[in-house]
């Protein structure tokens, strides 16, 4: 019965509550969310959040390089946290056989110890809305060239105007489909270091098998610290520097979350389509999304047969196999998506509707009357060239031999062109080197031989003949279409897979050396295909496809003007609101807020490697040695979700409550709503987030890196006053009237 009653009453919150829509741009929150985040529980103000002036929450919020994912700060010597899978990479090029940090994890006993992260963070200082600036330039009789053409000029003229100051950037960017400018300006810093990351065993547990599904129990983080130079300033990598002293760190709340919390989510969204036409949705759903699943599934298939034998292969293609792998799910389950929540339909039905009020009016028919003819127009062009170029990006950029080769497309042009000019030569010689030993770090030349001749073989088979690169003529020609055979004289002999023959080749460059090339011949033959004929002809309609979506979204907002609205995720710092909460992903399913410690030994398995408990681990488990990271209920929380909308960048994002205390950090969508990208689906979107108290815990009680911990302000849950019992007054009892004679029930 208490079960039936809890399951109601979840149910019924969530008719009431759904999931709330939008990445919104944090200099617009006064005017449009402020007031709605409150009356979710919000206890703060849109200008604590966003500000100038003086310290805000968005001081605390990190960009992970050019935002490939975020983070947050937690203590004021330069600790933030991100998710596990985005310092994979980082871990990943640090590990070696005899250092394996992937497998037991690393912490930094001191900060001496810390390790060289190989990527940068920078800080939003200010956004600029340039919108009346760049329009000012441009008329309505602009073809969409001369508007980029006037609109790129501006943006150059005033990221010029920008400071230059050390470690200070300007990024201009385009928003709601070319009707809105913006200025990012940003500070960046150069020196960060891996302070702490748990065992891949806890930060990847479920691996592919649970990514983007619920209930999850992975604990997503790893550990950073950022360093100045002795005066605070941005600085290169040294012994010298100091811990970067932030101007917000976030207190770290001890509390836990319950159904129902407000959550809020900032950080660095990479791209959203929500604007996608149906034309769009058709073409990604009938060829662009099932050739990358089937590419991708080939290459990973070669990757497992590799790493599964050899450990130190394992190693090195860790991060490129977690790289594939992930969006090779992601796309199945948008085809999923799609087409179970019809979105193609829906799309339909919107458009339909827009189009039925610019119809109505003859000053709208003019402005906005040819919208769907332009998208159609873009789309069939587009059309025709989507499979071949999907499989140029995929496959043919998918062998690491043919992509060194165009990083050494440059020398070959000097040596064409000016071989005598020894500067530009040697310029030029270095480039290829530095991308070459970057490549060798973690390449072997088996996987990649394996994987060229599988791509290109699929390239052969799927993409109709006259889509494809001319280096198809040698392997029909001279190899009689074995691409096997192909592939092994390529491997044999280039310089592109073998350290010593570039070395050897770089110390004395020649044309005639890489002319005759195999590898270099098949890197050539694609970068030209791709430069010279498959991408303008993939492009040719993209004019058409640029004036339809400016003109939609402009008739969109006109129609609807009292609706919120918010631009595409751009990899701009964003902020979306709601609430910690349960959903029913299908009939007969329901899926609690949280899940707790108990699915870690449910799920264990010691044959499969994504679900392997470290023995220590298990033995805390085991004990319920959780400390003062258990709930009120004594259980270990170590995932929960909320209702907010993210997508890839907002990997390791902070989830803060109503006070801007950190909660979890965010990781991963769910199963459900992978469609979420195109189309938002309230009633099903949830964003899956470690919960900060299992963050804590691994930290402190499993790893006994305790010191990190210390660092951080952390907010205790307030302990309950002892009720105290009244005593009531007793009233006489009357005696009670003899019961009535039961009636027997009738039997069935």
């Amino acid at each position: 019965m208490k079960r039936t009653t809890a399951l109601l009453a979840a149910a019924l919150l969530f008719i009431g509550t759904q999931a709330h829509e939008g990445m919104w741009l944090l200099s617009k929150l006064k005017q449009i969310n402020e007031a709605e985040m409150q009356k979710l529980g919000f206890k703060l103000t849109a200008e604590d959040i966003y500000d100038i002036n003086k310290s805000s929450l968005k001081d605390g919020i990190v960009r992970l390089g050019g935002g490939f994912c975020s983070g947050e700060m937690v203590s004021a010597e330069g600790l933030f946290l991100t998710n596990h899978h985005c310092g994979y990479d980082a871990v990943q090029g640090l590990s070696s056989v005899e250092h394996d940090y992937l497998t037991d994890g690393f912490w930094a006993k001191t900060r001496k110890d810390e390790l060289p992260a190989g990527f940068s963070v920078s800080f939003l200082l200010r956004i600029d809305d340039v919108t009346d600036k760049v329009n000012g330039q441009l008329t309505a009789d602009m073809t969409e060239e001369q508007r980029n053409e006037a609109i790129g000029a501006v943006a150059q003229q005033l990221i010029s105007e920008s400071s230059k100051e050390n470690g200070q950037s300007t990024e201009f960017k385009v928003m709601f489909e070319g009707n809105e400018f913006y200025l990012f300006h940003y500070k960046t810093y150069r020196d960060v270091r891996l302070a702490g990351v748990p065992p891949s065993a806890i930060g990847k547990f479920g691996g592919d098998t649970d990514n983007w599904m619920w209930p999850r129990h992975t604990g997503d983080f790893s550990l950073f610290r950022v360093y100045t130079g002795p005066d605070g300033e941005p600085a290169d990598p040294s012994e010298a520097n100091i811990p970067f002293k932030p101007k917000h760190h976030f207190p770290v709340s001890n509390a836990g979350v319950k159904e129902g919390d407000f959550a809020m989510i900032m950080g660095y969204p990479g791209s959203t389509d929500r604007f996608l036409s149906s034309h769009g949705v058709k073409l990604a759903l009938d060829v662009e999304q099932p050739s990358r699943v089937l590419i991708r599934r080939a290459k990973l298939d070669i990757y497992d047969e590799f790493m599964d034998k050899d450990n130190a292969t394992r190693i090195k293609y860790a991060s490129k196999h977690a790289q594939v792998s992930n969006y090779w799910k992601y796309f199945i389950g948008q085809q999923r998506g799609l087409k179970r929540l019809k979105v193609y339909d829906k799309k339909k039905a919107q458009e339909a509707e827009l189009m039925a009020w610019v119809d109505a009016d003859a000053g709208r028919k003019t402005r906005y009357g040819s919208i769907l003819t332009d998208l159609e127009a873009g789309y069939t062009e587009r059309a025709k060239f989507e499979k071949a170029n999907v499989y140029m990006q995929e496959a043919a950029f998918g062998s690491e031999a043919v992509v060194l080769g165009f990083r050494l497309y440059g020398l070959k042009m000097q040596l064409a062109n000016d071989p005598k000019d020894a500067a530009k030569v040697a310029a030029a010689v270095a480039r290829a080197q530095a991308a070459a030993d970057d490549m060798w770090k973690d390449y072997v030349p088996a996987i990649d031989q394996k994987v060229t001749a599988q791509m290109f073989r699929m390239i052969h088979s799927d993409v109709e003949r006259d889509l494809q690169p001319d280096v198809m003529n040698t392997v029909e020609k001279k190899f009689k279409g074995n691409f096997d055979a192909w592939a092994a004289a390529m491997f044999k002999t280039s310089i592109l897979t073998d350290q010593a023959r570039l070395n050897a080749f770089l110390a004395k460059p020649t044309l005639k050396v890489l002319e005759k090339d195999l590898g270099f011949q098949a890197a050539e033959s694609c970068l030209n295909h791709y430069r010279n004929f498959l991408g303008p002809a993939a492009s040719a309609g993209d004019e058409d496809l640029e004036r339809g979506y400016r003109l939609m979204v402009s008739a969109m907002r006109e129609k609807d003007p009292a609706k919120s609205w918010y631009p595409n995720a751009n990899s701009t710092m964003r902020l979306t609101y709601g609430q910690v909460l349960s959903y029913i992903p299908g009939d007969g399913m329901f899926y609690k807020e949280i899940c707790t410690a108990k699915g870690i030994l449910e799920k264990e398995d010691p044959t499969n490697d994504e679900f392997i408990v470290p023995a220590r681990q298990k033995e805390l488990l085991l004990k319920k040695d959780y400390g003062r990271y258990a709930d009120e209920n004594g259980d270990l929380v170590v995932c929960f979700i909320s209702n907010n909308d993210i997508t890839g960048g907002n990997s390791g994002s902070g989830v803060f409550n109503g006070n801007g205390e950190l909660i979890g950090i965010a990781f991963d969508g769910n199963w459900e709503a992978m469609s979420g990208d195109i189309a938002f689906e309230p009633e099903l979107q949830r964003t899956i987030s470690v919960d900060i108290r299992y963050v804590l815990w691994t930290i402190d009680t499993f790893a006994g890196a305790g010191h990190l911990v210390n660092e951080m302000t952390v907010v205790e849950r307030k302990k309950e006053e002892p009720k105290v019992e009244v005593p009531a007054v007793v009233e006489p009892v009357k005696p009670a009237k003899p019961a009535k004679p039961a009636v027997p029930a009738k039997k069935s």
